[in-house]
């Protein structure tokens, strides 16, 4: 049976003006964190148009999750691993999954309300293994994508003459000539100007404008990219290699370095990370705009650290050892808003593959023992609020709404088996503490590999997980 730790207050927000309006006027929303940065004109609803929820990867949303209490799961079969679920304006669901049989790329169309069948599926050209996993979701419903083809293309939804759902390639552009043969795009994201800024494997950062012109700008040689790019509202936009930090803007319509901050990225891969380096998409946060700041994590041999840096002229905010209570290391994009960041451990997590070239684990394998760290920036640098032994299992992701961290925890001995269970977990990222567990139905084949949730708009989280979707709430 579920399992409820303690009551608290939940909020009742559920879109994103609404929470706008009631930080305004209502006490309880006023103290809720924030700000968001200001929403991308060229994205979808804020807080479900990214994997990480918005251009910034703030892993923050201002819709309100299933709250502190007791919660049921369904499954969602649909023999595939689903790492993007997005969710437009229409209510649908746009998910990018990778089909079990013949590991095919495979957008799906879904009801959140429905039994998970598909409303539509559209297969891709195969690419590489994080190739076109950080897509989007445009202003206009499509999600943007980029294929095994090196082929940028917006796939939109729609019903044919007989009212049938149906997906669709709305407008593409080839990318051959800017992305080498044997590279793939990894990361994508839209600056404010409606341009899609994209970062392969190999280093290459591009840039294409609205009118399709296609610019780019390599990065030194042997760094290599793992993760996706974030945007600022002002222009700015983060990519972080194997090696170092960069922020990029414009200059005469072409990718431009503003900065680039090297990092300890440690003598070898960690068990439990896909790269020799940082396993963090570059998270943008702050007080003030909400993109004040842009956050990674090391991957020094020793304790991490989180490194804050300010945007705009890359100097160096504070470097913070985190998961010193759980394993030293994490593939996650932390949380981060306001003035709080938020980082898991992912240390010794059994990914089943890892990318081509990310080189072998030094040691092969390792217990994952997880934990959770919260530091928040303040005018002398930071400083750590908690730390937690919690052994997440996905990314987690922080409501605005009901100020609550929801996660899944996999429940098991620190050295993993195929018989590990999962739980929902609700953390109070006050302190810390587990406020709500429900056991979630399943075991290894549910298993959420790391993967983002959607909290949608109606209050529930869709998990993604190695053979479908996990539906709670």
């Amino acid at each position: 049976m579920p399992t409820r730790v303690r009551p608290r207050a939940l909020g009742a927000l559920t879109t994103a003006v609404a929470a706008c309006v009631l930080a305004a006027t209502s006490p309880a929303a006023a103290a809720a964190p924030g700000p968001f940065a200001a929403p991308n004109p060229y994205l979808g609803p804020q807080g479900s148009a990214t994997m990480h929820a918005d251009a910034g990867n703030s892993d923050a949303t201002p819709f309100a999750g299933p709250g502190a209490r007791p919660v049921a799961a369904t499954i969602l079969p649909l023999a595939a691993a689903c790492p993007t679920l997005l969710q437009g304006s229409d209510g649908l669901v746009v998910a990018l999954c990778t089909t079990i049989a013949g590991q095919v790329p495979t957008v799906y169309l879904l009801d959140p309300d429905g039994p998970g069948t598909p409303l539509a599926a559209l297969p891709l050209p195969k690419g590489g293994l994080l190739g076109g996993v950080y897509a989007y979701l445009d202003h206009r419903d499509r999600l943007v994508v980029v294929d095994g083809q090196r082929r940028l293309a917006r796939i939109a939804h729609d019903r044919d003459a007989a009212g049938a759902w149906r997906l669709r390639v709305d407008e593409s552009v080839d990318l051959s000539g800017a992305v080498p043969d044997g590279d793939s795009v990894v990361g994508l994201v839209p600056d404010a100007a409606g341009a899609v800024w994209f970062a392969t494997a190999r280093a290459v950062v591009g840039r294409v404008d609205l009118a399709g012109a296609v610019t780019t700008v390599a990065l030194p040689a042997g760094e290599q990219v793992a993760n996706s790019i974030s945007a600022t509202p002002d222009g700015k936009v983060a990519v972080a290699t194997t090696f170092a930090l960069y922020e990029l803007d414009t200059v005469a319509g072409r990718p431009h370095v503003r900065w680039r901050a090297p990092y300890d990225r440690g003598p070898a891969r960690k068990p439990g990370q896909l790269s020799w380096g940082t396993g963090s998409t570059p998270v943008y946060f702050g007080p003030e705009t909400g993109a004040d700041y842009v956050a990674i994590v090391d991957n020094a041999a020793g304790p991490v650290r989180l490194l804050v840096f300010r945007s705009g002229t890359g100097d160096l905010v504070c470097a913070r050892p985190v998961l010193t209570r759980g394993g030293a290391g994490s593939e996650n994009a932390p949380i981060g808003l306001g003035r709080t960041v938020v980082v898991a451990g992912t240390y010794g997590y059994p990914y089943p593959t890892v990318p081509e070239g990310a080189g072998p684990a030094d040691p092969p394998t390792a217990a994952f023992t997880g934990g959770m760290t919260r530091v928040d920036v303040d005018g002398d640098g930071c400083h750590t609020v908690w730390d937690n032994a919690v052994r997440s299992s996905a990314v987690p992701i922080l409501s605005a709404a009901d100020d609550l961290v929801y996660t899944v925890a996999r429940i098991g001995p620190e050295h993993t088996t195929p018989l590990d269970g999962f739980e929902f977990t609700a953390v109070d990222p006050a302190t810390g503490d587990v406020v709500a567990r429900s056991p979630l139905p399943g075991t290894v084949a549910e298993d959420p590999l790391q993967m983002a949730p959607l909290i949608t708009r109606d209050g529930r989280i869709l998990q993604g997980t190695i053979s479908g979707i996990v539906r709670v709430g």
